[in-house]
C-alpha cells in the first residue's frame, strides 16, 4: 500500500464513519482490509482504492467502514453506568414522568447489543414499578452486521461470561448447542436501527436517556464537537447523557456539563435547558415507531 492509498483510505474511513486515523494505525488498516479484499476478489489495497474510487458498490463501500468499526462490548460494561441507572437514572426518569407514564431510552453504537439488552434486563427486573408505563429502547449502530447478531441475540460460552451475572444467565438466556440465546421476550424490547452518527438523527425523536459509550474515543475533536451538539438537540430539557469513561464533553461543546455527584454522566448546560424540546406526545398510538410497549411489564 502506497502513501497515497494510505492517505485516500484514511480519508475514505474519516468521511464515512468520523473514525480518525493516525499515520501510526497503517497496521489496522492493513490487517482489517486485508480479509475484505480476499472477500471481494481483489489482489490487494491498491486494487480495493481503485474499486472504491470507480463505480460505486454499495456492498463493498458498507464491508470496508465496518471492517474497520472497533465492536468491543460485552455485558454490563464497566458495571458502573448500569448500577447507576438502576438506582439513580430509572426512578428519577420514573418521577418526572410520572404523568406521561413514558420513557425513551437510546443506546447509540449498540454494536452487537449487550449494552441494550443489559439495560432491557434492569427494565425487566423493574416491571412491577413499570407496569402500565410505555418505555421505547431504541438501539443503533453503524454496522448492520452486527446489528443482525444483536437482533438474533445469539451468544458464545465467552460472550456471556464477559460481565453477566449466572443468575441473569440462568434467568434470560437459553442454552442451544454451544450458543446462549437470550429471551424472545428481550429480543422484542429492543428496537434495532442502523444509524451512522455522522449523518442526522433527529428523525429519533427526543430521549430521556442516551447512551453513547466508548464511541466518540475514535473521532477527532470538531466530529466529538458535532455530534455532542446534535446528542444535546436529541435530548430532552431534563434528560441525561452517559458516555465512556475516556470521554466528556468539556472543551468540545458548551450545549452539555458534567453532572457534579456522577462521573460520565452528562446534562443540558443551563442556555440548552432553557431550549424548547420536541417531545414525544402522550397521545401517539402505540403503533407509532418511535414508540414501543416494553414486553412483559
Amino acid at each position: 500500500m502506497t502513501e497515497l492509498e494510505f492517505d485516500f483510505l484514511r480519508s475514505y474511513l474519516k468521511t464515512r464513519s468520523g473514525l480518525a486515523l493516525s499515520a501510526e494505525k497503517r497496521y489496522l488498516i492493513e490487517s482489517r482490509l486485508g480479509p475484505v479484499c480476499r472477500r471481494f476478489n481483489l489482489a490487494g489495497l491498491g486494487a480495493l482504492v481503485a474499486a472504491l474510487k470507480g463505480s460505486r458498490d454499495i456492498a463493498l463501500e458498507r464491508a470496508v467502514v465496518e471492517a474497520m468499526t472497533t465492536n468491543e462490548t460485552f455485558f454490563f460494561r464497566d458495571r458502573t453506568p448500569f448500577d447507576l441507572f438502576r438506582d439513580v437514572l430509572l426512578p428519577e426518569a420514573m418521577a418526572r414522568r410520572a404523568t406521561q407514564r413514558r420513557l425513551r431510552i437510546w443506546c447509540a453504537a449498540a454494536s452487537t447489543g449487550q449494552e441494550p439488552y443489559s439495560l432491557a434486563m434492569m427494565l425487566q427486573d423493574a416491571a412491577a414499578r413499570l407496569a402500565g408505563w410505555h418505555v421505547d429502547l431504541v438501539a443503533t449502530d453503524l454496522s448492520t452486521e452486527v446489528l443482525e447478531k444483536a437482533k438474533a441475540g445469539l451468544y458464545s460460552h465467552f460472550e456471556v461470561q464477559r460481565g453477566l451475572p449466572v443468575q441473569s444467565l440462568i434467568k434470560h438466556f437459553e442454552q442451544m448447542g454451544e450458543q446462549w440465546r437470550i429471551s424472545a421476550s428481550l429480543r422484542q424490547m429492543v428496537d434495532y436501527r442502523p444509524l451512522n452518527l455522522l449523518h442526522p438523527f433527529d428523525a429519533l425523536g427526543t430521549f430521556d436517556i442516551i447512551y453513547c459509550r466508548n464511541v466518540l474515543i475514535y473521532f477527532d475533536a470538531p466530529t466529538k464537537g458535532d455530534v455532542l451538539a446534535r446528542l444535546s438537540a436529541s435530548l430532552a430539557s431534563d434528560g441525561v447523557l452517559l458516555l465512556g469513561a475516556a470521554e466528556t464533553v468539556i472543551g468540545l461543546t458548551e450545549k452539555l456539563v458534567p453532572n457534579a455527584q456522577h462521573r460520565g454522566l452528562y446534562v443540558q448546560a443551563p442556555a440548552a435547558a432553557r431550549a424548547p424540546a420536541v417531545r414525544v406526545l402522550p397521545g401517539l398510538p402505540p403503533s407509532d415507531p418511535g414508540l414501543r410497549r416494553v414486553v412483559g411489564l
